[in-house]
């Protein structure tokens, strides 16, 4: 403690000068927290961690943090930028958001507060936030009294989705003040945001049971969206680690038993991932601490689910109508509480359900994400490309790494760098990546459907580096890169029996690809972890599961979009579209025939009949890839012979 005071201390002289208006910035910050002895990684991180209120709030962090195993972990932040509602329109729409918890539960809408998605989530280094809050900054000077208020929004329901919509023209004119954001965020703080380019809506109830859907647009219906409103322009971050983890909050003290256990001080919040679960007993929950950084299993009757962006930091709030900024922008991040009260005769009218059909009349404009009666349903799978081992040998890792564990390219097939792995260069023994000839395959695919105008809403993968980065390249042919983003889906990866060993490979994770560049969406939640998958599974476990992971794609996507992409492996166009049929798995020994023929980049197509639930194979939008091999060649071997 008094080492903490003495650091204390030497902040005083700076605290006795004369105020000044605002916040302090973070170079002033920086430069007492360097002056205290804390490296610049680390006091970066604090400032970024706590929003940069000021030097008190990072010394805290810091102290807390001091056997974070991540604490020196050079991962930067994931930010977003939404338009926040304020006023009288925020009062309708939390209380929207209490009523619908408490008649309906919770659904996906309720783990964020209501809010326009302006663009898709993207990372800065700590040492350019506060260049990239400065980019809101002078991005919101320059629009700010040109954007038509109130915004007009339009009520849209679905079979799964409630929803507030902006009409097109002034939707148009918020994606420009979105894209005005970004090159200023690219000029400021070299860092690429990518604008919304769906339409763009406030979400109000997500992923519901059906039958609550005449209760949730009787509730909707009585927002009124004509009420007064100043939208604010916020930035926001969170922990990249965490992105699909469940959060929960500290309810109750507890004091550790033994040395695996967490210490849990209420109101902290922690990051509980089902994948990790396989080592709690029952009662306890394996998680990491927000407060501390810290790891260990605690009892799960001391905790309560929250919401995601509980957690979140707010690196920015700025009006569009006025000239002033929230004094208080840190509040604007608290969970939105209700007193439990819900009026019987409210209860008793929604309950009601009359006849809603007048509710809500069909939007006129074709929106991305909705499914037109007249458009079916498809499904296409295809294998990834080619793959290092299978071309270069076994032993390429061997080859390709020196003692040091530094990749060397030895080959113009090999691509010239490889991302980089926690668990070390090994692991690529057992998770291959493609060659360059595999990312042509690829992109070539890509070109193709985009010539053929196909649009993709959705695409999923197997863990397998090879197939995110086959998605990777389809994307880049389609033009989509950095636009539409792939979910990883280990339920998808090809039969067990057929992993050397006695352990499954080492995935990289969803966040160390985004790290490296690879679209891979990190908010995404598995439908079978990677702790469900079984080494060397029975054939049948493995035509169950992938039957099960598909439909549940399937599901997953319906309403929100047509045309779902599934990257895998040859297995996966045999095991994900047999069954969608309506027929019986194949017995094992016709099913590795099938798969043994087909290629790189095999390609096929599902339609759904109607809607019955049943598929049918049809002919792909694309022609198929075929091409020669290339052996190796030596020239020295070849041509100075004597």
């Amino acid at each position: 403690m008094a080492a903490k005071e003495d650091l204390y201390a030497k902040v005083t002289p700076r605290r006795q000068r004369q105020s000044r208006p605002g916040t302090v910035k973070h170079g002033s910050n920086l430069d007492v927290l360097l002056s205290m002895g804390f490296p610049k990684t680390r006091a970066l991180k604090a400032l970024v961690s706590t929003g940069g209120k000021n030097v008190q709030a990072a010394c805290d962090w810091l102290f807390s943090h001091v056997d974070d195993p991540f604490l020196d972990d050079p991962l930067p932040r994931e930010y977003v930028l939404y338009l926040r509602p304020s006023g009288p329109l925020l009062h309708q729409l939390t209380h929207f958001w209490q009523q619908s918890r408490l008649v309906c539960g919770k659904n996906k809408a309720h783990n964020i507060f209501p809010h326009i998605t302006l663009c898709q989530f993207f990372m800065c280094e700590d040492a350019k936030v506060e260049a990239l809050s400065e980019a809101l900054q002078t991005t919101v000077a320059k629009w700010r009294g040109r954007i038509p208020m109130p915004l007009p929004l339009e009520l849209y329901t679905s079979s799964t989705f409630v929803g507030l919509f902006v009409e097109e023209h002034v939707a148009e004119v918020l994606k420009s003040f979105a894209s005005d954001f970004a090159t200023e965020a690219a000029a400021k703080a070299d860092v690429h945001v990518e604008p919304h380019k769906k339409q763009l809506h406030v979400t109000l109830a997500y992923h519901f049971q059906t039958n609550h859907l005449p209760v949730l647009e009787k509730l909707a219906k009585n927002v009124d969206v004509s009420l007064g409103c100043d939208w604010l322009s916020v930035l926001f971050s969170r922990d990249i680690r965490f992105a699909n983890h469940e959060t929960l909050q500290v309810m109750y003290p507890y004091a550790p038993q033994n040395e695996d256990e967490l210490e849990l001080v209420p109101g902290d919040f922690i990051f509980m991932s089902p994948v990790e679960q396989s080592s709690a007993s029952e009662g306890w929950v394996y998680g990491s601490s927000l407060g501390t950084g810290l790891s260990g299993l605690l009892p799960e009757n001391y905790v309560n689910r929250a919401d995601e962006s509980d957690t979140w930091v707010v690196h920015g709030s700025h009006s569009i109508l006025n000239c002033a900024s929230p004094s208080n922008p840190g509040s604007i991040v608290s969970g939105l509480l209700f007193d439990g009260q819900l009026d019987d005769s409210l209860l008793e009218s929604l309950l009601e359900a009359p006849s809603l059909s007048g509710l809500c009349p069909p939007m006129q404009m074709s929106r991305p994400g909705s499914q037109s009666c007249l458009s079916k349903r498809r499904l296409f799978v295809c294998r990834h490309g080619e793959r290092m081992d299978v071309v270069f040998g076994k032993h390429w890792v061997t080859q390709c790494f020196d003692s040091k564990g530094r990749y060397i390219r030895s080959n113009l097939n090999m691509p010239s760098s490889l991302p980089a792995r926690s668990g070390g260069y090994r692991d690529y023994d057992k998770d291959c990546p493609i060659t360059v000839f595999g990312s042509t395959q690829a992109r070539l695919v890509g070109e193709a459907l985009l010539e053929s105008h196909t649009t993709l809403d959705f695409i999923y993968c197997s863990p397998s580096l090879r197939c995110v980065q086959t998605a990777q390249h389809i994307l880049q042919g389609l033009q989509q890169e950095g636009k539409m983003k792939i979910r990883v889906e280990p339920g998808l990866f090809e039969w067990t029996k057929w992993v050397s060993g006695t352990c499954l490979p080492n995935w990289i994770s969803p966040a160390e690809l985004a790290v490296a560049n690879l679209s891979v969406d990190t908010t995404y939640r598995p439908h079978i972890p990677i702790s469900k998958l079984v080494v060397s599974e029975s054939y049948d476990m493995y035509i169950s599961r992938s039957f099960q992971v598909t439909r549940e794609i399937l599901a997953e996507c319906k309403n929100l979009g047509n045309t779902a992409l599934i990257v895998a492996h040859a297995s996966s166009l045999e095991a994900c579209t047999r069954q969608l049929q309506g027929l019986s798995p194949q017995n094992s020994k016709d099913f590795v025939q099938v798969v043994r023929k087909i290629p790189y980049l095999g390609f096929c197509a599902c339609e759904e009949m109607g809607e019955t639930g049943v598929w049918q194979l049809v002919d792909p939008p694309i022609l198929p890839l075929t091409h020669g091999p290339n052996h190796s060649f030596n020239w020295r071997e070849m041509l100075m012979q004597d």
